[in-house]
């Protein structure tokens, strides 16, 4: 089918009205018309690099919804071997993931038992990735049949037969666990895109061996988890100290954020293994640690990657921080880090009721009440720069009301 020429300035919802006005084209026409403009609007902040490219064909609104941004994709690509290889995407979707991984590789299999979407694919892929050869057919069928490659990618859908959502590995299609024997027999490198519910050391036990593991989020909300076989390829990564790669895998919390330009990323790191974790020792709030309630104090929240990642203990030991309580995951200090992988506070008051007039967004974390709830207590109005967070410091209740410091390595 040729591609249309496309109204860029009219939504989709209108146009979808005004089929009268195309009289010329079939049903079939029209509706891909459509498509291609909800779909080039739909992606157009999520895949800006698509969005500049001519004559791109883009796919149904479900699948512009599930796919991988270019954020996410571009940072799978980083993982990947620095000279030339051969990658087999068993889950290609619409490409975006296999797009990107696929710019250095010397040979690509994108396997898909969408027809439509392989059709979309193709023509996307036939001038500016020639090296993609596309499989319309079943992910499984294919790794019994494929050669042995370099890099195996894969995102089992995670649906079930009703359309409800799953997280287990189990649960997922295709199911990793029963062809992980095979995927090991075809590749080194393994890569496993999966869903940031998924419950990591569940997973982990399930799957044995040694995988390392990537909490990958975006504006300081985590969009992935990818397993990846333990590898060496890691090319911009730094081993944690002491971390011994025959034993375990290191857990990587990767924040993508925008930089002041919007032009480029930033992407903040923080990586441990869990043994690491496990052991370390970091210091909690107790009565001879008042001086951290006093106007100056700096409140610090890891980004959400890395409390995905379970780094609790650990980054208070790193950052030289002290622990509000067991399960409070805010930090104190009387010294301002101006590289911590997270959002930072300056604290004004731990009274609230002496604050006249006060504007602050409402937060809470491990507080017996929701934010909405708070909010609707206070009586306060909203603001972009002072904050009231609500927590339990030492297992009692407290309110604490900061300003925001804002810095370019903290996150959004």
């Amino acid at each position: 089918m040729v591609l249309l020429d496309i109204h860029k300035s009219l939504s989709a919802e209108k146009l979808a009205l005004q089929r009268k006005h195309y009289t010329h084209l079939t049903d079939e026409e029209f509706r891909f018309m459509v498509q291609q403009v909800d779909g080039r609007q739909r992606t157009h902040d999520k895949l800006p690099t698509f969005a500049q490219i001519e004559d791109w064909w883009y796919p149904v609104r479900l699948s512009c919804e599930q796919c991988s941004s270019e954020a996410t994709a571009q940072y799978k690509s980083s993982l990947l071997p620095t000279s030339a290889f051969t990658l087999t995407d068993l889950t290609g979707g619409y490409g975006v993931d296999t797009y990107f991984m696929s710019e250095h590789a010397s040979e690509v299999h994108y396997v898909e038992r969408n027809e439509d979407l392989c059709k979309i694919v193709a023509h996307n892929f036939q001038t500016i990735r020639p090296q993609v050869h596309i499989h319309n057919t079943d992910a499984i069928h294919h790794l019994h049949e494929m050669a042995s490659t370099d890099v195996i990618y894969l995102d089992p859908a995670r649906r079930d037969q009703h359309g409800g959502k799953v997280f287990r590995l189990e649960d997922c299609e295709p199911n990793v666990i029963d062809i992980l024997p095979t995927l090991r027999s075809k590749s080194k490198l393994i890569i496993i895109k999966l869903s940031p519910m998924l419950d990591i050391t569940q997973a982990l036990h399930s799957l044995k061996g040694i995988w390392d593991v990537h909490i990958v989020a975006v504006k300081n909300e985590v969009k992935e988890v990818l397993l990846v076989s333990n590898s060496d390829h890691y090319h911009h990564i730094t081993t944690p100290k002491g971390y011994r790669k025959d034993t375990e895998g290191i857990v990587y919390a990767t924040n993508i954020l925008p930089t002041p330009s919007q032009n480029e990323t930033y992407s903040s790191l923080f990586s441990f293994s869990q043994h690491e974790e496990k052991e370390a020792q970091c210091q909690f709030f107790e009565p001879s640690k008042m001086h951290l309630l006093n106007p100056g104090t700096y409140i610090y929240e890891p980004n959400a990657a890395i409390i995905k990642a379970g780094a609790y203990k650990l980054v208070a030991k790193r950052y030289d921080l002290c622990k509000m309580a067991t399960n409070t995951h805010l930090y104190l200090s009387d010294k301002l880090v101006t590289k911590f992988p997270g959002r930072v506070w300056k604290l004004i008051s731990t009274d609230i009721k002496k604050q006249k007039d006060i504007r602050a967004n409402i937060m809470t974390r491990n507080y017996p009440l929701s934010p909405e709830q708070l909010h609707k207590k206070l009586k306060i109005k909203d603001s972009d720069t002072h904050t009231v967070i609500g927590a339990r410091l030492a297992e009692k209740p407290i309110l604490l009301f900061a300003e925001r410091i804002d810095q370019h390595t903290t996150s959004c």
